[in-house]
């Protein structure tokens, strides 16, 4: 027998499970644990866009295709390492993994290394380093100094186990034994090549024994070859007060020590030889020149002798002509006298009749003809007018012959 049973119209047909939460925080973590166990470490192909470095050092940079973009960060231990500096609009191909920064909750690719694409990464630092010291003027041909003609000291900054020193050090004593050379041993390649190299330069500068400086090695890779690219070999370069020659590698290897040199070398052996002459080719350079100057010598002695010749016809009997101009002398000093004499005379008589003159002007002229003149005392003024006299006033008066002292009466 089936009973009914009645339904409770308050009573819900099922019972709500327990609901459970978990945070934001959690979220977050468990997505991030998710990706990291899900998804290894892959490589990243994009373009480099909003490249910023705060002062922590870190890259945080978008990378981006055609459709789509995700944000980056490269650390700054991972950054140091690379040999480039990433820019904006680089074609990249990037090395790491996508994880979530739990803070913000944006997915972020976490670039481990880093690759320029289709061009290798020290190809792009040779060109941005060239650019950058292309600008500060580095490389103007104005800054650049001749070298020295024959230098009594050469200065090589290479490794001393190499064979292109060797092969510098034969030329050297082929050429001119005697010249002095100062080896400054230095690693040309690897981690920290390029700092020894610099403190190298530097050193041959502070010594200041040398004329000039030979900075080089043998041929080898780019990687091989890399301490020559670095800025801190180009600025010791720069700042050498001693003439440098640039000799890395072979001719068609080029580094940016061979732009910033006083001069570049093909190889160290062409080095060597453009700072030392050979003696053989200098002596016989000095036998050339002394023979053009012998020749030039005697053609000058020939054209002196004809000029001679010539002017010796010219003058016949030198004594004749001396005699001539002994006479026309006296002639001359006759004349001159008599000049002489008739300027005097006429200078006399135009002084005689100045004298004249001037006596007749003279106010003792006047006084002779029995004129007289009074001056009022004590100030020796010349009384001209009665009326500036009183009486008692005291006067001296000048007669032709002697004077007087009158006082005034009176006047009228």
């Amino acid at each position: 027998m089936v009973r009914a049973v009645k339904q409770d119209s308050e009573l819900p047909l099922f019972s709500p499970p327990s609901r459970k939460f978990i945070t934001i925080s959690e979220l977050n973590d468990l997505i991030k644990a998710t990706l990291e166990t899900r998804l290894d470490a892959l490589w990243v192909q994009g373009e480099i866009s909003n490249f910023r470095v705060p002062p922590s050092g870190h890259f945080y940079f978008t990378l981006k295709d055609e459709q789509s973009q995700i944000s980056a960060v490269m650390f700054r231990r991972q950054g140091t390492r690379l040999r480039f500096v990433p820019e904006n609009g680089m074609a990249v191909l990037c090395y790491g993994r996508v994880s979530l920064y739990s803070v913000r909750g944006d997915l972020q690719l976490y670039v481990e290394d880093l690759e320029p694409q289709g061009q290798g990464a020290l190809s792009v630092a040779f060109e941005q380093l060239k650019t950058k010291l292309a600008a500060e003027g580095l490389f103007a041909a104005e800054r650049k100094r001749a070298l020295p003609f024959l230098p009594r000291s050469i200065g090589i900054v290479t490794s001393d186990r190499g064979a292109a020193l060797h092969d510098m050090l034969r030329i050297l004593r082929d050429r001119f034994a005697d010249r002095r050379v100062v080896l400054r041993p230095v690693k040309v390649q690897g981690d920290g090549a390029g700092r020894e190299i610099a403190a190298g330069i530097a050193d041959l500068n502070q010594a200041g024994t040398v004329d000039v400086i030979i900075v080089g090695r043998g041929g080898g890779s780019l990687e091989d070859l890399w301490a020559f690219n670095e800025e801190i070999v180009a600025r010791a370069i720069c700042a050498s007060r001693i003439p440098v020659v640039s000799a890395v590698g072979h001719e068609i290897d080029f580094t940016i020590a061979d732009f910033v040199a006083d001069q570049r070398a093909p190889t160290p052996t062409a080095a060597a030889e453009m700072v030392v002459p050979r003696r053989l080719d200098l002596l016989d350079q000095i036998q050339t020149l002394e023979l053009q100057l012998k020749r030039c010598m005697d053609v000058k002695f020939a054209n002196a002798r004809e000029i001679f010749t010539s002017w010796v016809k010219r003058l016949a009997d030198p004594g004749r002509r001396l005699r001539e101009n002994q006479q026309r002398v006296d002639e001359l000093s006759v004349d001159l006298l008599r000049r002489l004499q008739d300027r005097l005379r006429a200078c006399k008589e135009q002084l005689n009749q100045q004298g004249g003159r001037l006596h007749a002007l003279s106010p003792l002229a006047v006084l002779e003809r029995g004129y007289s003149i009074a001056h009022k005392l004590p100030d020796e003024h010349i009384v001209k007018d009665a009326a500036a006299l009183d009486a008692g006033d005291l006067l001296r008066i000048t007669f032709a012959a002697g004077k007087a002292l009158c006082r005034v009466e009176g006047k009228e």
